[in-house]
């Protein structure tokens, strides 16, 4: 996904997105232990959507005490 296709969603929708990278990153590794990956590069992918989301996620929280 794109950073501006993140920023669009909720904070419970961006919440769920993270545990569902999680889980397709941990089901990729498992994957690749097994031989049955043919591309990691989906790693990398999704290891950067993660990082994405939740620097997203963590630029709102920090927004979030700015305004108090």
């Amino acid at each position: 996904m794109r950073p501006g296709e993140f920023r669009d969603l909720t904070a419970e929708e961006l919440d769920e997105k993270v545990h569902e990278l999680k889980e397709k990153l941990f089901n990729l590794r498992f994957q690749k232990s097994t031989g049955e990956l043919d591309n990691t590069a989906e790693i990398k992918k999704t290891k950067k959507d993660i990082a994405r989301a939740m620097t997203i996620r963590r630029e709102r929280e920090s927004q979030g005490v700015e305004s108090q």
